[in-house]
C-alpha cells in the first residue's frame, strides 16, 4: 500500500518531466520547415492548417468568467465561472479537406449549441510561403425556444435555429518566425433583432509569432464591418492573447479574450465585453490527434 501511495505522488513529477523531454519537444525533428500554423484554429478561428488524411482529433474548449472586473476576486478571477465549453471531433477526408463537428454550452443568447464544419485547401505556394483555405460552418441551436415573441429566442420556425458562416482564410510568412493571417468572410443569421442586420461581413487578422522550441505567441482580431448604431452601442469587437504549446500529437493553447462565445456563430454577432472594463477571460484549449 505504501509503495501504491509512493507510486501516485510521484505521477505527476514524471508527466511534467515527460512533458519537457527532448523526446515529447519534437520541434526540430518533426517541424524543421517550419509551417505557416501547427494547428487548425488560432484562439477563436481557423487557420489555413488543415488535418492530415485519415487523422482524428478530439479538441476540447473552456472559457472561463471575467478576470479583472470589480467583484471578479469573488469568482477567483473567473476561474469559478464557465462562460462556454466546447467538445469536438474533427477529421481529415484527405490532405486537402477535413470536416469537423461539436457542441457548446453556449454563452448566451443561444443555447446549447450545435456546429458542423468543412474546411478545404484552395492554394498552396511553398516557394512564396504563401497559403490559402477555405471553411464553411453551420450553427444550431436546440435550446427551448422562448415563449416571448419579441426574444431573440423565440423561434416560430426551424430555419430561425440556424446560423452560417464563411471565410477565406489566407496566411503567410513575412519572416521566419512570423506567419499573417487575414481572414475576409461573412456571418448570415436566419434570425436577429430588428434593429440589428442578418448579414455581418468580417475580416479577421491573426498573428503567429514563434518564440522557441514549441512556443508560439498568438494576437487574434475579428472586425464586423457593417455595423448599425444598434451593434455599436451594443457589441464590441472579439481580441485576443494566447501562448500555443506543442507537443508530438498535443496542442495546448492558453489564451485571454474577451469574448465569451466559442464558435464564429456566437464570438463575431454577440461579443459585448470590453477589455477596457476587466470583461476579458482566461481560457484553454486541449486538442489530441489520433493518427492513421
Amino acid at each position: 500500500m505504501k509503495v501504491l501511495f509512493r507510486i501516485i505522488l510521484m505521477c505527476p513529477f514524471l508527466s511534467f518531466g515527460h512533458f519537457f523531454s527532448q523526446e515529447s519537444w519534437d520541434f526540430e525533428k518533426i517541424n524543421q520547415k517550419k509551417p505557416l500554423f501547427l494547428d487548425t484554429r488560432a484562439i477563436n478561428g481557423h487557420t489555413v492548417k488543415l488535418l492530415e488524411k485519415k487523422v482524428l482529433e478530439l479538441r476540447i474548449i473552456h472559457r472561463f468568467g471575467d478576470i479583472a472586473t470589480n467583484e471578479s476576486y469573488r469568482t477567483l478571477f473567473g476561474l469559478d465561472n464557465s462562460s462556454d465549453i466546447r467538445i469536438g471531433l474533427e477529421y481529415g477526408l484527405t490532405d486537402k479537406i477535413m470536416i469537423g463537428a461539436g457542441r457548446s454550452k453556449g454563452a448566451g443568447p443561444f443555447l446549447e449549441l450545435w456546429d458542423a464544419f468543412i474546411k478545404s485547401d484552395v492554394y498552396n505556394n511553398k516557394a512564396l510561403k504563401l497559403k490559402i483555405s477555405w471553411s464553411s460552418k453551420l450553427f444550431f441551436t436546440t435550446m427551448k425556444s422562448s415563449k416571448i415573441e419579441s426574444d431573440l429566442t423565440y423561434f416560430s420556425k426551424l430555419s430561425h435555429r440556424v446560423t452560417y458562416h464563411n471565410e477565406l482564410l489566407i496566411a503567410f510568412k513575412p519572416i521566419n518566425k512570423l506567419t499573417l493571417q487575414l481572414s475576409p468572410g461573412f456571418i448570415f443569421r436566419n434570425l436577429s433583432q430588428i434593429e440589428d442586420k442578418n448579414f455581418i461581413p468580417h475580416i479577421g487578422t491573426i498573428a503567429r509569432l514563434h518564440l522557441f522550441k514549441k512556443v508560439s505567441l498568438v494576437a487574434e482580431y475579428y472586425a464586423n464591418i457593417n455595423s448599425t448604431d444598434y451593434r455599436k452601442n451594443n457589441y464590441v469587437n472579439p481580441f485576443g492573447l494566447g501562448i500555443e504549446i506543442n507537443t508530438f500529437g498535443h496542442v495546448f493553447l492558453l489564451n485571454f479574450v474577451n469574448s465569451r462565445g466559442i464558435g464564429e456563430g456566437q464570438f463575431l454577432p454577440y461579443t459585448k465585453s470590453k477589455w477596457s472594463k476587466g470583461e476579458y477571460r482566461f481560457g484553454f484549449t486541449i486538442a489530441r490527434k489520433f493518427n492513421k
